[in-house]
C-alpha cells in the first residue's frame, strides 16, 4: 500500500506543530522519521493514524484521501504501534491481541478459531506465547510493548505505523522486534529514536526539525555529520563497515 502526505499542518493553540510536511512511501518501503524530541515525529504519525486531524493537508492511502474512509476501513489498512499503551482495565495479553481482530469484525461478532489462531502466531513472533494468559499491567515495559507488536501483526494490515516503538526494549529485542517488521515487506512509517537503528532498517528516512522537512533520502545520503550536526546538535562521526552497514558514533563536547 501506498501513503501520500500532502503539505501537512498541525497546531496547538497558536503553536504550530507541523509546517507544511510531505512525506511518500511506496509500498513495501520502510520509511524512518528521525529527529529530536518535539520535532513533530509523533504528531505526523498521529495525523497518519487519525488520532489527530491536520489543519491543512491531506493523507492519501493508495490515492484515497483518509477523510472519505471509514475508521473501522483506516483500521483494517494500518496497524499502529504507539509509544505508550495504557488501558484503564486489567486485560489478559490475550485479549489485547484479540483486539487487533476487531475491525474485521461487526459489533456482535465473537471471536473465532482462526482469530484465536492468529492470535496465538502474533504472540509467538514477538516470543510471547508463554505469557498468552497473563495480566497485560504485570508485564515489563519491555513485554508490554512487544504484547502490542503482536496485536498490530494479528490485526493483519497491509501497512504499520510505528512511534519509536524500541524504546522500553532490550537491545536483543529492538532487533527481534525489527527483523520481524522488515522481513513482511509491509509498507512502514516509523518513527526512530535511535540513528543506528534507522540506518539498519530504513529504506528511506525524512529528517523531522522544528515541525518541517530537513531533508529525505536514502540513509547514506541522509546520515551525515553535517545532519547530525545541524539537527542534533552534535558532534558524530559517520563510518561504513566492510558489510556497507553505516554506523554513527558520538564525540563528546
Amino acid at each position: 500500500m501506498r501513503i501520500d502526505a500532502e503539505n501537512l499542518s498541525f497546531s496547538w493553540g497558536s503553536t504550530q506543530i507541523l509546517k507544511d510536511v510531505s512525506l511518500h512511501a511506496e509500498d513495501g518501503c520502510f520509511v524512518g522519521l528521525i529527529g529530536p524530541n518535539g520535532s513533530g515525529k509523533s504528531t505526523f504519525l498521529k495525523c497518519v493514524y487519525r488520532v489527530l486531524q491536520p489543519k491543512m493537508g491531506c493523507i492519501l492511502l493508495d490515492g484515497k484521501e483518509i477523510t472519505h474512509m471509514g475508521y473501522k476501513e483506516t483500521a483494517r489498512r494500518l496497524g499502529v504501534v504507539a509509544q505508550h499503551n495504557a488501558y484503564d482495565f486489567d486485560f489478559l495479553v490475550k485479549d489485547i491481541v484479540l483486539m487487533g481482530r476487531s475491525p474485521h469484525k461487526r459489533t456482535m461478532d465473537r471471536d473465532t478459531a482462526e482469530d484465536y489462531a492468529m492470535m496465538r502466531d502474533a504472540l509467538r513472533q514477538v516470543g510471547m506465547e508463554r505469557f498468552e494468559n497473563r495480566s497485560f499491567s504485570s508485564l515489563s515495559g519491555g513485554e508490554q510493548q512487544r504484547v502490542i507488536l503482536a496485536r498490530a501483526l494479528a490485526q493483519d494490515t497491509e501497512a504499520l505505523i510505528l512511534d519509536e516503538p524500541t524504546n522500553h526494549l532490550d537491545i536483543k529485542y529492538q532487533l527481534q522486534l525489527l527483523n520481524i517488521v522488515k522481513s513482511m515487506h509491509k509498507t512502514v512509517l516509523s518513527a526512530f529514536h535511535d540513528l543506528n537503528l534507522a540506518a539498519m532498517y530504513s529504506d528511506i528516512l525524512y529528517v523531522v526539525k522544528d515541525g518541517a522537512i530537513y531533508g529525505y533520502g536514502r540513509p547514506r545520503e541522509v546520515l551525515t555529520e553535517q545532519m547530525i550536526a545541524e539537527v542534533y546538535g552534535v558532534r558524530a562521526e559517520v563510518r561504513t563497515d566492510e558489510h556497507g552497514q553505516l554506523s554513527i558514533i558520538y564525540r563528546a563536547q
